[in-house]
């Protein structure tokens, strides 16, 4: 076994013992979800876990810079934008901070993130490479802080952002070993993968600890700059990585769309997602395993196959996308509660 790999797995460990420690320490201190007319589960339960992958992930980052996996403006892009952001989130997660005050948060993160990855990089559209220039950049911080929060929208039952970040990193290491514009960029994605898992042990249904703000900002915000990095490298990245992302960016924007043209205030925490709603049906375990599921059979060999170079970007997208609206339709994403 090679150095990457023991190193993976050391990852893998601290993660799962970092979580277990701020699992006594949430409930010395009484840091506790307690469940409310919009809650999904219907126990007390431990909050701000996701710290574990915070820490063991941004801890990781200087060693992959110093064994040459890792550019140096990347680290900085990460380290500080994830510091930022998840400083904000675990003080949410200890006493309400303001919705405004979150948001110039993640918008300074985003910027950070986006002057050391050289902003947003020239787009693809069926063949053609367009750079938008400075309006690239205000694009690239409103989808970095829309990933940031959608994400905090879809950490809603027991495993479900776990297996959503450590099915899109997956992802994003095949990526990076079967498509020669990125060969070499694995270790990235595995280190992000090591430390979801560690944490996903603890958070599988039924969950023993919630993810909290802290982790959740976190993993939007780290696989947002992760698919920009990726562009960087080929183009035809982006789709990709939107297509991995797909069903928290179907859910989250559906919801969100029909809960603005219905007047609803949009900030306001709800219960009327696409998966919220099928798991009041069918269960917190089943509906994370069926996205595995939905993650592993359809988006990831679509993913790969744009990755690939044999199909466009736009077409793969569209495919993707198709069946998970009309899953969201199928489950009321975005409809008032009965």
């Amino acid at each position: 076994m090679n150095y990457e790999w023991l190193f993976l797995l050391a990852c893998a460990a601290i993660s799962w013992i970092l979580t277990g420690l701020l699992r006594r320490y949430a409930l010395a201190k009484s840091l506790m979800d307690v469940p409310n007319a919009r809650s999904s589960h219907s126990i007390p339960t431990p909050r701000g876990g996701g710290l574990a992958i915070v820490i063991v992930f941004l801890a990781g980052l200087p060693v992959l810079w110093l064994n040459d996996s890792l550019s140096t403006p990347t680290l900085w892009a990460l380290l500080g934008a994830g510091i930022s952001v998840a400083l904000i989130g675990f003080l949410d997660d200890h006493g309400h901070i303001p919705a405004r005050w979150r948001l110039l948060a993640h918008f300074f993160a985003a910027g950070w993130g986006l002057f050391w990855l050289n902003g947003l990089p020239p787009l693809q559209f069926f063949g053609q490479t367009l750079d938008l220039g400075w309006a690239g950049n205000i694009l690239g911080a409103l989808y970095l802080v829309w990933l940031l929060n959608l994400y905090n929208f879809m950490d809603g039952i027991d495993g479900l952002a776990s297996i959503e970040a450590i099915s899109v990193a997956l992802g994003g290491i095949l990526l990076s070993v079967l498509a020669p514009d990125q060969s070499g960029a694995w270790p990235l994605s595995a280190l992000l993968l090591a430390a979801v898992l560690g944490f996903l042990l603890w958070n599988f249904p039924p969950a023993k600890i919630f993810m909290g703000d802290a982790g959740s900002g976190f993993l939007g915000l780290v696989l947002g700059l992760l698919s920009i990095q990726a562009t960087w490298l080929a183009p035809k990245f982006l789709w990709s990585w939107l297509i991995l992302l797909g069903v928290f960016i179907v859910d989250a924007t559906w919801t969100l769309i029909r809960r603005f043209l219905r007047g609803d205030k949009v900030y306001e925490a709800h219960r009327s997602h696409g998966y919220q709603f099928a798991s009041r049906k069918h269960g917190h375990r089943t509906v994370t395993l069926t996205v595995a599921l939905i993650n592993s059979v359809w988006l990831l060999p679509i993913a790969l196959w744009v990755g690939v170079g044999g199909l466009d970007g736009i077409f793969g997208l569209l495919l993707a996308y198709t069946p998970l609206i009309f899953l969201a339709i199928r489950y009321q994403a975005g409809e008032l509660e009965s």
